[in-house]
């Protein structure tokens, strides 16, 4: 019997299949059982989710123990994070998504890693497997495998995230709230490191048509934490900002203007750059991808539609948290 070391917090919403493929692997953890808890924190409380997790919990008679609880007055994960942590009993809290498969010796590696006692946290290896072809939206999934601290994969001090008040809930989205943290961990409580051996799978999800254009509106969270941390959001996040955006966009409007003043020529010339800059932008994008002539549609109309809807977003992350975001 060892005492409980770790605290496994789960944010889920509306996705009681693959929360339960996530908790059959959280339990099959090579882990001394006793040592980890799971907490489950619901976004937007189901009974579905409720007796999945309760049924799973009298199958294994509290030993991990795992709790269920709901977070109706926040909005996005960061807060449902917030409300596990909270809760979590261990000194270190772990934090993965209910899309993924945590490898069996996740936690354990995970632990070892941590033995350090400067590390405020780490953060382990998000493996992405692929089809052959595979889609826009599952090839920026694979994008997981290059990133840094992300809340599918890390371990953090539960007095480290005491001392900053845990996630920031203004990010209402699943979207940069765990760059933030890893911001302020680094710069005000200690150091955060690697752990490569801690590893989950991320499969990527069946995602509905024209998915990438909902996706615009990450920018507006994009705007909050330029704000909050603008040297590094450059060094870290997006060097410089989407220029290609900014000209199909301009170059559009000009041609409008330039319509309506009578200059037809100009009007042209204008209105076939900003279709030079949306295909060459397609065609980008189809790189290693599929190239199925549903697949190809889709990019090629998403594409005229993406840099209005980012520059719309980033204008209005811009207003909403005052900061100048291109």
């Amino acid at each position: 019997m060892l005492k409980l070391q770790v605290s496994v917090v789960v944010p889920t919403y509306k996705r009681p299949d693959l929360l339960r493929r996530c908790l059959e692997a959280l339990l099959a953890q090579s882990l001394v059982p006793t040592a980890y808890e799971i907490i489950v924190v619901d976004d937007a409380p189901t009974p579905e989710t409720r007796y999945l997790v309760e049924g799973l919990a009298s199958i294994t008679r509290g030993v991990p123990a795992l709790h269920y609880l709901t977070a109706p007055d926040t909005q996005g994960p960061a807060g449902a994070r917030n409300r596990g942590w909270r809760f979590a009993m261990a000194p270190i809290v772990a934090f993965t998504d209910d899309d993924t498969v945590p490898d069996r010796d996740w936690l354990w590696n995970g632990l070892q890693a941590m033995a350090r006692d400067d590390l405020a946290a780490v953060w382990g290896r998000v493996v992405v497997p692929l089809p052959e072809a595979p889609t826009d939206h599952e090839k920026n999934t694979k994008g997981l495998e290059r990133a840094g601290f992300v809340t599918a994969n890390c371990l953090v001090r539960r007095d480290a995230l005491e001392a900053i008040h845990g996630f920031d809930e203004r990010f209402r989205r699943a979207w940069r709230e765990d760059t933030d943290l890893y911001f302020r961990l680094t710069e005000l409580v200690g150091p955060v490191a690697q752990a490569p051996q801690a590893v989950v799978v991320h499969p990527a999800r069946k995602a509905p048509w024209g998915v990438s254009l909902s996706q615009q509106a990450n920018a507006y969270f994009d705007a909050l934490l330029y704000k909050l941390h603008p040297q590094r959001f450059r060094q870290v996040v997006r060097r410089r900002p989407p220029w290609r955006y900014y000209f199909i966009v301009a170059a559009t409007l000009g041609a409008g203007v330039a319509a309506l003043a009578g200059a037809g020529m100009w009007a042209a010339l204008l209105l076939l750059a900003a279709l030079a800059g949306i295909v060459d932008f397609a065609h980008e994008r189809l790189k290693g991808t599929s190239h199925a002539p549903a697949h190809v549609a889709e990019m090629v109309i998403t594409s005229a539609a993406i840099p209005f809807l980012s520059v719309y977003w980033r204008l209005a992350g811009s207003i909403r948290f005052r900061v100048l975001y291109l």
